[in-house]
């Protein structure tokens, strides 16, 4: 996504509370411009094209239409659309039937205002951010299928380091600064192992890490 001013975010979130909640945390932004908030996916979907937002954080358990069939029906529509999961559950079907539907990142709510915008903001930035928590499972799953990774041969030793620390669920800036790099260094690094792997995102390379 190429960068802009600012980003129009979109929240589908059934908790009045926590909705009103994200939505004034988004205003708080410079960066960020609301475009609507909505109860249910049924109301999103009938009205989230008057706003076409660049990114919208999504809740799975939401009554009637469920916010992974959400998210699948509007990547189909706006495929350029990014979703960031956000939800209380940690369930392994529900991760990857959201990373299935097309989200690019999954937090859990307990992570806090300040991790929910760096997500989003990482998300929007060409990351695929994902909760320490749901990483581990993410990694748990795939060294349950298939052993434990071996290194991808065809990267270079800082490309394995940096892989190895998205499969822990790092953001760019945690990396950057384990690394003593700059975020932008960590970026052109990410950018050359989706090339060589080639994947289009930060799940798909964890994947293809894992599996070696």
């Amino acid at each position: 996504m190429e960068l802009k001013d600012h980003y129009i975010i979109s929240i589908v979130e059934d908790k009045t509370d926590l909705r009103e909640g994200l939505a004034s945390l988004i205003e708080l932004y410079d960066h960020f411009v609301l475009g609507g908030a909505y109860a249910n996916a049924e109301e999103a979907l009938d009205k989230i094209a008057d706003h076409k937002p660049d990114a919208v954080l999504m809740d799975i358990n939401l009554p009637g239409i469920t916010g992974i069939s959400c998210v699948q029906q509007l990547k189909v529509k706006f495929p350029e659309m990014l979703f960031l999961m956000c939800t209380s559950y940690e369930d392994n079907d529900k991760i990857f039937d959201s990373l299935k539907a097309g989200a690019s990142g999954y937090v859990v709510k307990t992570d806090g205002p300040v991790k929910i915008i760096a997500a989003l903001t990482e998300m929007l930035n060409g990351g695929s951010p994902m909760s320490s928590t749901i990483a581990r499972k993410v990694v748990a799953s795939f060294n349950t299928q298939n052993g434990t990774g071996n290194k991808v041969n065809i990267l270079t030793e800082k490309e394995n380091v940096i892989l190895e620390h998205l499969s822990r669920g790092l953001m760019n800036k945690e990396v950057a600064g384990l690394l003593n790099i700059s975020v932008a260094t960590v970026r052109t690094h990410i950018q050359n192992i989706y090339a060589k792997l080639h994947v289009n995102n930060r799940i798909e390379a964890v994947n293809f890490y894992l599996k070696r």
